[in-house]
C-alpha cells in the first residue's frame, strides 16, 4: 500500500492513487499566556567605584549591578536585573546614579514590614538593602516609577563632576578614593576657554572609544572648569555620555592646563572621526556621577522615542548653522 505523502509543513497531501485524504483535525492552538504584571520601582544609588569593575554586570567581576540585583532578588525571591542612567566605569563613583527595577507584582508585598508603620512605602526596603548590601554601595530611595519611566532613556541629561588635586602634598586623605592628585600647576583660564569650544550638539568620534554601530554624537550642554583652593572641579553635563568621553574631555583640558596644547586645540578635535592619540583619558578615581534629570511624568514616553533615535552628523552645530 503506498504510503501517504508528506508537505514540507507536515500536512497530508492527497493521493491520485487513492483519492483525496481525510482532512485532519486541526491542531489545538495554545491560549496565549497573559504576561505576569510587573510594577517598576525608581532606585536613587549612591556608591564609591573604586573597588567595583563598573556598573553592568560582568561574569567573574565585583559590579554595582551584580551587588544591587542580589540583594534586591534575595528580599524579592526571584530574580530582577536593575537598569540605570549611566553605566559608569571601573572606578567611577556615583552620588546621584538612578536605575529601575522591574518585579513581579506578587512579589511586592515581600518589600513591606510584617507591622505597618506611618513612613513611606518603600522606606522598609531602604533599610533592607542598607543590611545586605556591601558598605561601599548605597539604595538612597525607592518610590514606584511614574507610567512610561526609564531610567536610562527617559533622561534628559547626566551631571558629571571631575576633581582633581594640585596641592603639593598630593589628595587629603578623606579624598583620596575620589580626587586625583595633579600636584603641578594648571592654567584654569586656559582650561576654560578650551572647554567653552566643546560645548553644543558636536561629533565627539575623538573623546570617544569606538563602538560598532553606535552614535558618537551628543549635545554637551556644559563644560566647566572651577578651583576651589587646590581643587579643580570640572563639571560635565550633556544628554548622554560615549564611552570614557567625561575622562577623555578632562584629559585633553589637561594638556591645555599644563601648556602643551592651546585652547583652539580643543575645536580642532572636533574634526576627527577617531579617537584621538594625543591626550591620555584622566583617571577614574576622580570622576562621579552626581545627578540625572528627567522630564515631567506626561512627557517621559515621548522622551523615550527621543532618546531611541540615532543623531546624524546633519545634526551637528556648526558655525553659521
Amino acid at each position: 500500500m503506498n504510503e501517504p505523502a508528506i508537505d514540507s509543513d507536515g500536512g497530508l497531501v492527497s493521493s491520485p492513487a487513492q483519492g483525496p485524504s481525510p482532512v485532519a483535525p486541526l491542531a489545538q492552538v495554545p491560549s496565549p499566556v497573559a504576561p505576569l504584571a510587573q510594577v517598576r520601582l525608581r532606585l536613587d544609588i549612591a556608591y564609591d567605584g573604586t573597588d567595583f569593575a563598573g556598573w553592568a554586570t560582568q561574569a567573574n567581576q565585583r559590579t554595582v549591578a551584580g551587588a544591587v540585583d542580589e540583594a534586591l532578588s534575595t528580599i524579592f525571591r526571584t530574580e530582577v536585573l536593575t537598569r540605570a542612567a549611566g553605566r559608569t566605569d571601573t572606578g567611577v563613583h556615583a552620588t546621584g546614579q538612578v536605575a529601575h527595577v522591574d518585579v513581579p507584582a506578587e512579589a511586592v508585598p515581600l518589600a513591606y514590614p510584617r507591622t505597618p508603620r506611618d513612613e513611606p512605602e518603600f522606606q522598609p526596603l531602604v533599610r533592607r538593602l542598607g543590611r545586605l548590601l556591601p558598605e561601599d554601595v548605597r539604595v538612597l530611595d525607592v518610590v514606584r516609577a511614574p507610567a512610561g519611566f526609564d531610567a536610562r532613556f527617559s533622561a534628559l541629561r547626566r551631571h558629571y563632576e571631575y576633581r582633581l588635586s594640585t596641592a603639593p602634598f598630593g589628595v587629603r586623605p578623606r579624598d583620596a578614593r575620589f580626587v586625583t592628585p595633579w600636584p603641578r600647576p594648571l592654567d584654569v583660564d586656559a582650561m576654560r576657554a578650551a572647554s567653552r569650544e566643546l560645548e553644543g550638539l558636536n561629533d565627539f568620534a575623538a573623546f570617544c572609544r569606538h563602538r560598532e554601530g553606535a552614535t558618537t554624537i551628543r549635545d554637551l550642554q556644559r563644560l566647566d572648569v572651577a578651583r576651589d583652593g587646590d581643587t579643580i572641579i570640572c563639571r560635565v553635563t550633556a544628554d548622554a555620555f560615549c564611552w570614557s568621553m567625561v575622562r577623555s574631555l578632562v584629559g585633553a583640558l589637561l594638556a591645555v592646563g599644563e601648556g602643551r596644547r592651546q585652547s583652539r586645540w580643543c575645536a580642532e578635535l572636533l574634526t576627527s572621526t577617531r579617537r584621538s592619540s594625543d591626550f591620555s583619558t584622566a583617571p577614574a578615581r576622580g570622576l562621579t556621577l552626581v545627578g540625572v534629570d528627567y522630564p515631567a511624568d506626561e512627557e517621559l514616553e515621548a522622551r523615550i522615542r527621543v532618546a531611541r533615535d540615532k543623531r546624524t552628523a546633519d545634526e551637528v552645530d556648526r558655525p553659521g548653522r
